[in-house]
């Protein structure tokens, strides 16, 4: 099997299928982040990023997805039309692009990709530009309220910061992750994500250590962006099995469900998207919206249980199968927190995967020792020999071995267990086309 970048796509459907391939042989080589290449894109098509409803953009380094689903939840139960853009796909690349509320079609975005690849006239682009350009096309020209714009990396140079004055910008949790892209510490990466900020729009934050907020409210001060940190301009927290908001004015707090979505910092990120839509003005939500967005809102891959299906009923008797796609440090702590809450009875079992640019070693770490961890091969994709994995995860006190797909991996699972497929969103990808639900 041939070995593609993690940011690529194929489809069933030959025509789209023969655009993507074509989207990606543009000769950018690598990640070269640049706006130059984007914009001088969106000119010739006549830019159709100016042309948008209400825009929300959306950075961080874990969080940033749920936090749109969220925004997109809440908006949707406010009866309002709303396109979506995020990044990476799990199994079929139309999840990157949402047209008023649903996936575009085969049809649609072969049309969108024929033009970007027309106007484009064979000049270097990279394959996520080509699909954000796509989208910016499909958005201008079928109507909706608003749009939901999730950062791909980064933030400042990300072909998605086109947008010269969205309605609102948002950090979620930030991370140690694509050091070698956006620099090797925090501050650096930052920087990075405040890039986002534009001239008089909220730049809503959450909380970060001192060093880090400086980082960020410099960007924020160079930019012109309104700065909203959390703990100043808004806070949240859980008291009594409620979510408290505060802020913006409102003299008593309001009191939301906790979200669905699974893991305590699920708390964090619908309070991210709840500050972001009160900070803004251009589009308004009753307060029953924001309620109803914590029981609606879905996030694939992300803490997922699958009760059924072909790899779930293939485990002993009596086993949990879960999915996440995380894949940093900061994720593998967010996922061992959460696997220890669950009622204890059933032995941990991970099957994990990774791919070469990620800290496999951090996110190991993250997990109690003894742990039963099953090495794996991301199909499609470059990732850390199983061998090699194994090794790290055994040096973390782990008892590993390896398999060859997900499938024998199951297999190997001896007992009643709690497993975790988990290190990579495109493994999660995997899973999720095997065994299914397919993201809708």
């Amino acid at each position: 099997m041939s070995l593609q970048p993690a940011d690529f796509a194929r489809s069933d459907n030959p025509v789209l299928d023969r655009l993507l391939r074509a989207a990606g042989q543009q000769r950018v080589a690598g990640v070269d982040l640049s706006l130059d290449r984007i914009e001088r894109l969106l000119t010739r098509m006549a830019s159709p990023h100016l042309k948008l409803p209400p825009v929300f953009h959306v950075a961080g380094t874990n969080g940033k997805g749920s936090v749109c689903a969220m925004l997109r939840a809440a908006m949707e139960a406010g009866g309002k039309r709303v396109h979506v853009f995020t990044s990476p796909h799990l199994v079929r690349v139309n999840e990157r692009i949402r047209l008023a509320g649903t996936l575009v079609s085969d049809d649609e975005f072969a049309e969108a990709l024929v033009e970007v690849l027309n106007f484009n006239a064979g000049q270097p682009l990279s394959f996520f530009e080509a699909i954000t350009a796509a989208a910016f096309l499909l958005f201008a020209a079928t109507p909706a309220d608003a749009v939901i714009l999730e950062v791909g990396l980064g933030g400042r140079l990300d072909s998605t910061n086109v947008v010269p004055k969205p309605a609102v910008c948002g950090i979620a949790q930030l991370a140690l992750d694509h050091v070698a892209i956006l620099g090797p510490t925090l501050r650096h990466i930052a920087a990075e994500k405040a890039g986002i900020g534009k001239r008089g729009v909220p730049l809503v934050i959450q909380k970060y250590p001192p060093a880090i907020h400086s980082s960020v409210a410099e960007v924020a001060a160079v930019r012109g962006a309104k700065l909203l940190p959390r703990g100043e301009a808004w806070d949240a927290g859980i008291y009594e099995g409620q979510l408290l908001f505060r802020g913006f004015g409102a003299d008593e707090p309001l009191r939301l469900p906790l979200p669905k979505l699974p893991g305590a910092h699920q708390a964090d990120n619908a309070a991210l998207a709840i500050a972001m839509l009160k900070a803004q003005d251009q589009l308004v939500l009753p307060d029953s919206a924001l309620r109803s967005a914590m029981g609606w809102a879905q996030w694939p891959a992300r803490l997922q249980r699958l009760p059924s299906g072909p790899l779930a009923d293939a485990l002993p008797a009596g086993s949990e199968l879960w999915l996440d796609g995380g894949h940093n440090p900061a994720a593998g702590k967010a996922v061992a927190a959460f696997l220890a809450e669950r009622e204890p009875g059933l032995p941990l079992h991970l099957l994990c995967g990774m791919l070469p640019t990620k800290d496999h070693d951090g996110f190991l770490k993250a997990f109690p020792r003894g742990t039963r961890m099953t090495a794996l091969p991301i199909p499609g994709h470059a990732s850390v020999p199983p061998a090699e994995l194994a090794r790290a995860a055994t040096a973390c006190g782990m008892v590993a071995d390896e398999a060859g797909d997900l499938s024998a991996a199951i297999a190997g699972v001896s007992g009643p267990a709690r497993v975790m497929i988990c290190g990579s969103l495109h493994l999660a990808g995997e899973a999720l086309r095997i065994n299914g639900p397919l993201p809708a």
